[in-house]
């Protein structure tokens, strides 16, 4: 994990002349502290920036002194010789100051020293030293700004060899690795991109990105790693699929020493394409770890540079925005020349197999060569072809569980801010001269349909709309059609000015609003339509009561009168009334009349 691997790698793009194949090379800004917290624990980065300043402020001592200096936080800061082979020992590089190696760092505050978190997570795999504050920031802010510039369609292809430290977790450091860049990379990529896939060829499991989304189905992730049990980071089995809504949205790909290039391409070919077509992602992360390679100092596996360059060129050829990052890689000429092969591959250019002059050009003797023999002290493969087969007809099992890509909500972003708010200024104002229209349209409309919106200068109040005596219109259709739907009766005014009811019959419920002239229905129960026309008065007739009924219908007043003459003539027995059929809705029962000469006369009440 040395930082001279990066330089090595630069000098080679540069000698190559990769860099006229780039469109933009940035000097990316380093991470905020907000920009950390949207995975870190806020603790956690606090404990690393308290730590780095007080291993920045540590003085390079000699075996033989011990010395004891305070620093501008008023700690005391105490260096002591010990032996080199002591497994607590810190070694501190970086910012030219640290402590030689075998030393210990014991840093003691007011408090009694730190508690006992900070002594568990700074461990031999994870030292303090000078500048690693800023360090982190840099490399996690250049992973960042290669996702944002794949969101924004800045590039198609985004590239950060100093990133891809997928050992980190949310509130500890792990494997030489302090802060996660890729899950900070893909957190912005999920901003825009609905579904995300993370591939990683690093040799070691990528424990901390799969650790982040293990509960996810927006991401998933797939790692080809060494796995015995025992291999750092000892996690990794096959049956590690994920879990929740991210059940099968994990794949574990454990593999034995000694691979070669044509087991794991082939491995590696089925598994990504298959993963690819189920779980359709709008975007890839790969994470292109070069201890894998053959020959590394902690590796086992052995990859050429061809093959390892040919995993890169496989996913470029899905055509998605693609994050190269960075890793793992220990032999650091190797490094440098694996990645500038891939880089030669991503921007499609073609690179002879001797390396071009260079200040550097010496760290790749004897050979000077891009592509040299990687010999290797595990030189059986044993992962054996029925093993794998068995593995890729697993993985593709799998993938039917998935049951179609997930798909979640979105809105769409206003792709520039000024035109937006333009365009929302003009939809406010489209929208308020519509609303004015609409108000008028709807008073016409509220004319027709509103019972209580006056029509006309005849509707004045809302008792006339239940026939209620002193309402304007009711007079008015009294006086025009004759009283309709109060009975048989009429309307009289009188001294004082007041409508009162007269006739017979009890009054009915209706409104004026019945047209004039036509026969009203009552609805209570025992009052009838009027009082009884006598057939008497015109002849014993059958007829005459139905041309009573109708002379009634065409003139109620004429009906009043012939029953004022009717009453103070003979005398007829009372009529009995109808049950009906319902309340008061029907014409009921035929009731029989028998006049004064012993005659029956049916009539319909």
């Amino acid at each position: 994990m040395k930082p001279h691997r990066l330089t090595l790698t630069n000098s080679l793009v540069i000698s190559y002349k990769l860099d006229s194949f780039i469109d933009q090379i940035h000097d990316p800004l380093p991470a905020s502290r907000e920009e950390l917290e949207m995975y870190h624990d806020p603790r956690y980065l606090t404990t690393l920036e308290r730590r780095t300043k007080a291993a920045s402020n540590v003085p390079i001592l000699s075996d033989s002194t011990t010395t004891t200096t305070t620093n501008n936080n008023n700690n005391i800061v105490t260096t002591s010789p010990t032996t080199s082979n002591n497994p607590t020992s810190t070694s501190l590089t970086g910012g030219g100051s640290g402590i030689r190696r075998g030393h210990q760092l014991n840093t003691l505050s007011a408090g009694g020293g730190f508690d006992l978190y900070e002594q568990e997570i700074f461990t031999d795999d994870c030292p303090v030293f000078g500048g690693m504050d800023d360090f982190f920031k840099q490399y996690a802010g250049a992973s960042l700004a290669g996702a944002r510039s794949l969101t924004q369609g800045q590039s198609d292809i985004a590239i950060n060899w100093s990133g891809g430290l997928h050992h980190a977790k949310k509130a500890e450091p792990s494997g030489f690795c302090y802060i996660n860049d890729i899950v900070l990379a893909i957190l912005e990529l999920l901003r825009y991109h609905p579904r995300v896939l993370y591939i990683d060829i690093d040799i070691h499991h990528g424990d901390g990105v799969e650790q982040a989304f293990y509960h996810s189905n927006r991401v998933y992730t797939v790692s080809l790693h060494k796995y015995n049990g025992q291999f750092f980071p000892g996690t990794g089995k096959f049956s590690d699929a994920g879990s929740g809504h991210g059940k099968y949205f994990c794949t574990n790909i454990p593999l034995s020493d000694g691979i070669d290039d044509g087991a794991y391409l082939s491995l590696f070919r089925q598994v990504i394409d298959g993963v690819i077509t189920s779980f359709q992602p709008t975007s890839i992360v790969l994470q292109c770890g070069a201890d894998s390679l053959g020959n590394d100092k902690l590796g086992a596996f052995n990859l050429s540079i061809a093959a390892h360059g040919e995993c890169v060129r496989f996913v470029k050829a899905f055509d998605l925005p693609l994050l190269v990052l960075g890793g793992g890689g220990y032999t650091i000429h190797n490094v440098a020349r694996c990645w500038t092969y891939e880089t030669a591959v991503l921007v499609g250019a073609e690179l002879p197999n001797a390396l071009p002059s260079g200040p550097y050009l010496c760290y790749f003797q004897p050979d000077y060569v891009l592509h040299p023999q990687l010999v290797t002290k595990h030189t059986t493969n044993e992962n054996s072809p029925a093993m794998l087969r068995n593995m890729v007809a697993n993985v593709l099992t799998r993938l039917r569980y998935l049951q179609g890509a997930p798909s979640v909500s979105g809105e769409i972003l206003p792709p520039n801010l000024k035109a937006w708010l333009e365009s929302e200024a003009y939809k406010s104002e489209e929208t308020r001269k519509e609303r004015e229209e609409g108000d008028e349209n709807s008073a016409k409309d509220r004319r027709a349909v509103d019972r209580h919106f006056p029509r006309n200068e005849f509707f004045a109040s809302e008792r006339d709309n239940k026939g209620e005596a002193g309402g304007g219109s009711t007079a008015a259709a009294a006086a025009a059609g004759g009283g309709g739907g109060l009975g048989s009766g009429g309307l009289d005014e009188d001294a004082d000015g007041m409508a009162r009811l007269r006739g017979v019959g009890g009054r009915a419920r209706g409104g004026a609003r019945r047209g004039a002239g036509r026969k009203p229905r009552g609805r209570g129960r025992g009052t009838g339509r009027g009082g009884l026309t006598s057939s008497s008065a015109a002849g014993n007739n059958n007829d005459e009561g139905n041309e009573s009924d109708k002379s009634n219908s065409a003139n109620p007043n004429a009906n009043a009168t012939t029953t004022g003459t009717t009453a103070m003539g003979t005398t007829n027995p009372p009529l009995r009334r109808g049950r009906g059929r319902g309340r008061g809705r029907g014409r009921g029962r035929v009731a029989t009349n028998v006049s004064s000469s012993g005659e029956s006369n049916a009539m319909s009440e």
